[in-house]
């Protein structure tokens, strides 16, 4: 019986706080959840700049062998210190679940609207990996119209963050479902930068974080492992069938 990661202490240099920490977990190609090991006895370091090939880890499947590449666990501090996580050496892998990753919720809007969209058909790339995850985000929303994409300033509480100009987007590529903490944070901090702001997530969305959505107007997508980003509410199908 598979469980979640196992907690680590995590003491952070600046205030001196200790946290409990568990990975999260992402779905490998076979269907089976992977979190990083964690090391319990590896050093904590304090993140004060970003590298693209810092923010990524590879994991190797228990279930399958597959390697993949995850992002790198990181926890925040209050103080506002944000610490990047020790990850064991290649080959310590969490025990795996028999299980298959829980399925893709479908959709209330049709991922192909029946009114003609503003540009050719999006071409979608398979997910493996939580890279893979955000390329196809940043594909989609190049497809959209959106342009400078790149990496968001600020690292959302969970998932990655993309910006492109006049929006905030974040990828959810973890096992479990976006809840209304995820949604509530990614519009306050679009707010902040005054962008509109979508989420694309790989798992679907806790139903009070689909009704916030809603009240809010911030179009929700589920990314399938296809590669292909299908809009679970009406902001998502306009925004789907109109562009940027």
């Amino acid at each position: 019986m598979w469980a979640m990661s196992e907690s680590v202490p995590v003491p952070c240099p600046a205030c001196r706080r200790e946290h409990l920490y568990a990975a999260p977990s992402y779905p490998c190609a076979c269907g089976a959840p992977v979190a990083p090991p964690l090391d319990p006895h590896g050093t904590m370091t304090a993140v004060t700049h970003r590298a693209w090939d810092d923010e990524w880890v590879t994991v190797r499947c228990a279930a399958c062998g597959r390697d993949g590449q995850w992002p790198r666990p990181e926890l925040g501090c209050p103080c506002g210190t944000v610490l990047r996580i020790a990850v064991a050496t290649a080959g310590t892998v969490p025990e795996q679940p028999t299980g298959a990753v829980p399925a893709q919720p479908v959709g209330t809007v049709p991922a192909q609207p029946t009114g003609a969209a503003p540009h050719r058909a999006f071409r979608p790339v398979a997910i493996r990996t939580a890279r893979d995850a955000v390329t196809v985000t940043a594909r989609y929303l190049r497809w959209l119209g959106y342009r400078d994409i790149r990496r968001a300033d600020q690292r959302p509480p969970s998932g990655i963050g993309i910006a492109a100009r006049g929006l905030l987007a974040q990828v959810d590529p973890t096992v479990r479902p976006a809840s209304l903490r995820d949604v509530e944070c990614l519009w306050l901090t679009a707010m902040t930068e005054s962008a509109a702001c979508v989420y694309f997530s790989l798992t679907g969305y806790a139903p009070d974080a689909r009704a916030r959505a809603d009240t809010l107007g911030i179009p929700l997508f589920v990314l399938d492992l296809t590669g292909t980003p299908r809009p679970v509410n009406d902001p998502a199908g306009e925004l789907h069938a109109t562009g940027a």
